[in-house]
């Protein structure tokens, strides 16, 4: 264990220690807190949740009882009863006795039927007045879908249901419930319809505190009510729940049990998943901005001692390497107290003693070798002054001289363009030339080759007049003319054709030179483009590896250079310099 440790950067080490003992502990921490957390917000908003239904059922129901105990009123009080079931010779004996008895019993309820919207009496007997709550039970209310539910149920029962027009309209909600306590006494038939307010009905169902959707379904599934404004509930047919059901909502369903009157109805509230994921993105929210203040805090105080620890340690590893280049620095720092200070110390004390160590025994030496070795060169450049470049220039302008006289003066004219460019190829004092000057040398060279090749060589080369003044690298293009004549054409037997074209734009001088050689392979092609990534020097030559290096040099990644070849099918090269443009006249040749 502790040798893979010594393996280990000090850096990392701490970093280690900082993951296991810090940051692990840390986001696991967060992470069972967060569980928590989140269980508990979720526990705690789905009990609210059922409380907020359970209260409308409550309440709902508190509604339904109001009517219900009002509708037992009128099925067990003995005078409402017999009051209606009297046959009346005259009307105003009815009226008497509603005077007396059943106006005041209708107005000792009013503070319940607040929250109904009418209460009516339907009696088959046609001597009373049909009027302040008492209706004429006749053929048309029987026919009616209210009347035919209530009067189907067994025991008299309240029947709480939707009451609809002849067109199936929705109308509202109605307690109906059969007055036939004194059936064995009395024998008019009577019927006691209670309306509610829907409004009071919405109302009850709008619970703040409950965020999702509510339905009152009957025991068919129907949807009596709801509040999702999406279900149209108050239509002719009636929608079904199922149909609305979705895998993403929550259901809390609260049944009436041992209510005979609200039997199979339920009240459903609905919530989507996202609504409970609320509140605990909430505590998330908390904990995870909590939980990035424990981390970068420490984090930020453990990287500012790790750095102070660190960059100390490179900073000398640093001045020890330089030792070995035999590079004595001494460590520019504030003298410190702890370990890595002395460290400093001492690395400064022993490079001052090895560097007076050196100026004392290896200097006289070095010196004494040095001067050894100028006497040496200054030989060495004598003997090469001795051989004067003149010599070979004078002796070609003796021949061409001879030429002339003897009337050879094609011979003539290609031992001065040979002069020329030998003259230009040893004066290397001059880096840069215009491209007109380097299109002189591509003349005398192509000359050359046609007094070589004869008819065999065809050339023709197109400058734009804004390139002349170009400036550019001495003989850059003419390594790629010599290298199309000699080895694209000279192969031939029928001979070739070189085109050359340079153009320039405001940032670019294009050179193109094309020939119908023989053309290059394509390992010849990647061996070209190969030179692009050398990047020792190669020398004092001018061949194309030279000129793609010497370019490569000057204009770094400004330079481009492309070539098009096929075996057969002639070889096509482009090269690409940044220029400075300046006007000059038109000049061009072609032969």
């Amino acid at each position: 264990m502790n040798r893979l440790l010594n393996n280990i950067r000090l850096r990392n080490k701490m970093l280690l220690v900082y993951f296991l003992c810090v940051f692990t502990p840390m986001i696991v921490t967060n992470i069972l807190f967060y569980d928590m957390m989140t269980d508990s917000v979720r526990d705690r908003r789905m009990k609210d949740i059922d409380r907020a239904v359970e209260q409308i059922k409550n309440d709902f129901r508190a509604q339904i009882d109001d009517a219900v105990g009002l509708s037992s009123f009128f099925y067990s009080d003995y005078p409402t009863n017999e009051i209606l079931d009297q046959d009346y010779v005259d009307v105003a004996d009815y009226i008497e006795n509603y005077d007396n008895y059943l106006r005041r019993v209708m107005n000792s309820y009013s503070p319940i039927t607040l929250s109904l919207q009418s209460i009516m009496i339907y009696v088959a007997n046609p001597t009373l007045l049909h009027s302040g709550n008492i209706g004429l039970l006749s053929d048309e209310i029987r026919a009616e879908e209210w009347y035919k539910q209530g009067a189907a149920t067994q025991r008299s029962q309240p029947v709480f249901m939707r009451i609809k027009s002849v067109n199936g309209d929705f109308i509202g909600f109605s307690l109906v419930r059969r007055l036939d306590y004194y059936a064995d006494r009395m024998s008019k038939e009577k019927m006691l319809k209670i309306d509610f307010k829907t409004i009071d009905l919405k109302e009850i169902f709008a619970n703040l505190n409950m965020q999702g959707e509510m339905y009152l379904v009957n025991p068919s599934g129907q949807i009596e009510y709801t509040t999702n404004s999406e279900v149209h509930w108050d239509a002719r047919i009636q929608p079904l729940y199922t149909s609305f059901r979705s895998e993403h909502s929550i259901e809390f369903v609260k049944s009436f049990a041992n209510v005979s009157y609200l039997n199979g109805w339920r009240i459903i509230g609905t919530i989507d998943e996202g609504e409970v994921v609320r509140e605990v993105r909430k505590s998330r929210q908390f904990i995870l901005w909590s939980g990035c203040i424990m981390i970068v805090i420490p984090t930020a105080i453990i990287l500012i001692i790790t750095r102070s620890i660190n960059l100390r340690l490179v900073q000398i590893l640093k001045h020890m390497k330089k030792v070995k280049t035999q590079s004595f620095e001494s460590i520019n720092e504030e003298e410190s107290r702890d370990e890595i200070g002395q460290l400093t110390l001492e690395f400064n004390r022993m490079t001052l003693q090895i560097r007076t160590l050196i100026d004392d025994v290896y200097v006289a030496d070095i010196q004494k070798k040095s001067l050894e070795l100028d006497r040496r060169m200054a030989q060495l450049n004598a003997l090469q002054s001795q051989i004067n470049p003149h010599f070979l220039f004078n002796a070609l302008e003796t021949i061409r001289m001879r030429s002339l006289l003897k009337q050879e003066n094609e011979t003539a004219k290609i031992i001065h363009n040979m002069a020329k460019l030998f003259r230009s190829s040893l004066a290397w004092n001059k880096d840069k030339v215009t491209v007109k000057e380097e299109l002189e040398f591509i003349h005398c060279f192509v000359q050359i080759q046609k007094y070589r090749f004869e008819d065999k060589l065809m050339y023709e080369i197109y400058v734009e007049p804004e390139a002349y003044t170009c400036e550019l690298p001495k003989m850059l293009f003419l390594p790629f003319v010599e290298n199309a004549c000699i080895h694209g054409l000279e192969p031939l037997k029928q001979g070739g054709r070189v085109d050359i074209r340079i153009v320039c734009s405001d940032e670019h001088l294009e050179f193109t030179i094309r020939d119908n050689g023989i053309g290059m392979s394509e390992e010849q092609v990647n061996k070209l483009y190969r030179y692009l990534d050398m990047h020792d020097k190669l020398g004092d030559s001018i061949g194309i590896q030279n000129v793609i290096y010497r370019a490569r040099m000057i204009y770094g990644d400004q330079f481009t250079f492309e070539v098009d070849s096929h075996l057969g099918q002639g070889t096509t090269i482009t090269l690409r310099i940044p220029t400075n443009i300046r006007h000059s006249d038109h000049l061009s040749f072609s032969k």
